[in-house]
This record gives structure tokens, sequence and C-alpha cells, in this order.
């Protein structure tokens, strides 16, 4: 994810257009805003409570609003259409119907990837839906849902190349583009670990690590050529296909390196107690897993169901 900080006061173009386009959805919206806000009246003029949430899941319910921090540019994950002037993608759904479930509207904001992992939120989001990988790193900083998909890493080289087919013999000491703090990064560096498999090793030897914001930005960096700026680059494999799919001159080489599990992350040392929201979210992702909502939405944006790790696998 990639968000960069600018003068106090001043907004970007992107900034200003995300502010507008991102703001609550009406209708249903206007009238759930107008009931909490009744609610809250009713008891303070009662003298019923202090009119404070005490916790998370009841501060999101109370605001009427569960804040999403995302990535305008990872399809077919999240990204910002600019044509429609919407969010799509596929996490984008799921935190629309965590959202409903909660009873609440969402509202989308981009925030720098390096902030999420190292749990640098304050309060500026209640939850992060943006494919992000479980590992015991991370789960110190971040409280994590059972898995609401699966992914593959895989390596893709600009489609001219000719001399990279096998990643495990052909990419020793080559640059190999990847997201900056990303479990691509730990994978090259040797210093992956996921739960249940322990530490991954990595196929490729004495590679030359080059990192960038986003996946996004190593793919486009990619493109520009075959060993112009890199040999290869390292991402989930639903990513690249889409990169390819939208025309961009890459092609998937080798099999997946390893399997990740895919998680909806919340802040551990929230401003407020976070527990019965973390429970509540869960369950949430259980119920849409059991339904098939989350089948319906991944055969939506994949082509194919990616929500058990076997489906995954037999990419």
């Amino acid at each position: 994810m990639s968000a960069r900080s600018h003068p106090a006061g001043a907004r970007s173009p992107l900034q200003a257009r995300l502010a507008d386009e991102t703001a609550p959805r009406r209708g249903r919206a206007t009238l759930l805003g107008l009931l909490a806000a009744l609610t809250l009246a009713a008891a303070a003029c009662g003298g019923g409570g202090t009119g404070q949430a005490t916790d998370m899941l009841e501060a999101v319910r109370d605001r009427g609003v569960l804040r999403a921090v995302t990535d305008p540019r990872y399809a077919p994950q999240s990204f910002y259409d600019a044509r429609l002037g919407r969010w799509r993608g596929f996490d984008i759904d799921v935190a629309t119907e965590i959202a409903d479930r909660l009873g609440v509207e969402v509202r989308f904001e981009p925030g720098a990837f390096e902030d999420l992992v190292a749990g640098s939120w304050q309060d500026d989001w209640d939850i992060s839906v943006g494919s992000m990988t479980v590992t015991p790193a991370r789960a110190e900083k971040l409280s994590f849902t059972p898995a609401y998909y699966y992914a593959t890493a895989a390596v893709a080289v600009h489609k001219d190349n000719t001399s990279i087919s096998n990643p495990e013999a052909d990419l020793d000491g080559k640059r190999v583009g990847v997201c900056d703090g990303c479990t691509y990064e730990s994978y090259l560096r040797g210093t992956l670990e996921l739960p249940g498999q322990g530490v991954i090793p990595s196929v490729v030897q004495n590679p030359l690590v080059v990192t960038y914001g986003t996946d996004s930005e190593a793919i486009d960096e990619l493109a520009r050529g075959d060993g112009v700026r890199l040999d290869a680059v390292i991402s989930a494999l639903p990513t690249l296909e889409e990169a390819i799919d939208t025309g961009q001159p890459i092609r998937v080489v080798g099999g997946p390196l390893f399997s990740e599990e895919l998680a909806v992350a919340m802040l551990k040392d929230a401003p407020l107690d976070s527990t019965s929201f973390v429970q509540r979210v869960s369950q949430i992702i259980q119920e849409m897993h059991a339904d098939g909502t989350l089948t319906s939405l991944s055969n939506k944006w994949y082509g194919t169901d990616l929500t058990t790790a076997k489906g995954a696998a037999n990419r």
C-alpha cells in the first residue's frame, strides 16, 4: 500500500478526490446516521449513559462507519476506479460485506503498508481488509481473523525474457523487485516465517533485492523492458495475472514459491479495547465462509475459489 504525507493543511489532488469519493454512501448511510444520532440524544436526555463508547465494537456502531484502510493500486484486490468514481475489488467487496453485517457503512482510506504492519494506526483506521498475510511477527502488533482466502507467491519476468524459466536455477544474483516490508521481501532474504510452516527457505540464491512501495510499482518497473530496471518480480499470483490481463508485458514462470493465509487485521493496542470487535469480525468471516459469500466473491474477481488452501494450491 502506498500513501505519502503532505504539509499540514495541504491535500494532494488524489487525497482531495479520495476524500470526496470515499465518503459514506448516501441513503442507507443517512438513515443509519440519523437513527444513531437520535439514539445518542435520547440517552443523553435521559441521563442513561455517558455517550462515550467503551470498546471498539461499540465505537464503530456509534459512529455508523467502519474505517477500512486499503490500497488504491492493488487490483484485483483493491483499486480506485477513476472512471466510475468508486473503489472496486475483492477486498473492497469483503470489507463492504463486513460493514453491512456490522450494521454500518464503510469508508475506504489509503494507508502506508509499513504503517499497517508496524501497528502505527493510532485512531486512523478500524480495520485492514487488504490481503495481509498472517505471520508471527505481525501477530505481535495485530489481531487476525481466520483466513478469508489463500494465495500463492509466484515469479514473473518480462515477456521478452528468454533466460529465466526456472526460478530455482535462473534467478541467482538477479535483480528481483518486491514490495517493501512484505512477505516476498522476507522470502528472498530467508527470514519468512508462516504459521504452521515455519521458516520458508528461498530457492533464490544471492538475489539483488529491489524494494518498492507496492507490488504495482515493481511490476511497472519490470514492464519497462527485459533487464532495464529488473530481471523479475515476485508477487501474489492473482496480482500478476491481473497485470497480464490489463496489458502489462510480463509473464509468469515456474510454479508457486509458497502459499499464504490472508486475513483481516485489527490493531491490538487500539485506543479502545478491541476484544469484542475482533471476535465479531472473526465470526462474520466464518459466517461468510459458511454461507458461500466468500466463494462467490472469489469467483467474481478471480474466476476460481481461493477461499480454501487446496483451491489456491491448485491454481
